[in-house]
């Protein structure tokens, strides 16, 4: 899922005069002068798993007969996954056996994790189509991985760093001087969000879209930071014509 351009940076940008260096010892003050800038950034991902539960049951007079109608539906589930790539390990089933009166009732669900969402599709089409009223699919439930969720921070942090230091060296540009190193990257605030549907677009949760469920589930990550550069000085006009 393609993500959205971080928006502009907002800067504030101040040249400050080194302080007289420290007498008695004192540690001496940097060289050239400081130019404090703070920035932000904003960046989105969307979920990189969705959970799929598949329910089928059986009541029969018969406990064999019971069992064996639900034996031969979760063995032809399982069977159509992992021939279309699925692990075993994303894959679980539980059953559940119980007399009912004077019946016998088998209940079984598969829940399975999914990675790739065209995958998941072609595969609930399939058992729809092959299974009938027999199945009950329900709707995906879209979410991230927590190696998910940590690239993204890292993501908007290092995007944050970058404008400001982008627009650090703008500022200097603008007064003829030459941006130095980094003194100091402090990550000032950081916010986390999920995407949401408004409410008119739907009345039930489950009357969602394929797509309003993975924009639901989208996250959202902010992150304001407050640098201090070096200022070198002047650039060199000799270097202007090398």
């Amino acid at each position: 899922m393609a993500l959205p351009a971080p928006p502009p940076s907002r800067v504030f940008a101040e040249l400050c005069p080194v302080p007289a260096p420290l007498g008695g010892g004192g540690l001496p003050a940097p060289s050239g002068r400081e130019v404090h800038v703070s920035g932000s950034a904003e960046l989105s991902a969307g979920p990189d798993r969705a959970r799929v539960s598949l329910r089928l049951g059986s009541r029969k007079e018969v406990a064999g007969a019971a069992r064996s109608s639900v034996s031969r539906r979760l063995e032809y589930i399982a069977h159509s996954a992992r021939q279309r790539g699925v692990p075993e390990e994303n894959m679980t089933i539980t059953e559940e056996f119980s007399r009912v009166e004077n019946t016998y009732q088998m209940e079984a669900e598969v829940c399975i994790i999914f990675s790739d969402f065209g995958k998941m599709q072609n595969i609930c089409n399939l058992l729809l189509d092959k299974l009938g009223t027999s199945v009950t699919i329900s709707p995906p439930h879209f979410y991230h991985t927590p190696e998910a969720i940590d690239t993204l921070r890292r993501r908007v942090c290092v995007a944050a760093v970058g404008n400001t230091r982008q627009k650090a060296q703008e500022v200097c540009q603008l007064f003829g001087q030459s941006l130095g190193k980094p003194l100091l990257i402090k990550e000032e605030e950081t916010k986390e969000w999920r995407g949401h549907i408004d409410s008119h677009l739907s009345n039930s949760p489950d009357s969602l879209t394929l797509q309003e469920r993975i924009q639901n589930a989208t996250a959202y990550a902010s992150c304001r930071v407050f640098a201090v550069f070096e200022i070198k000085g002047k650039e060199s006009k000799r270097n202007k014509f090398l």
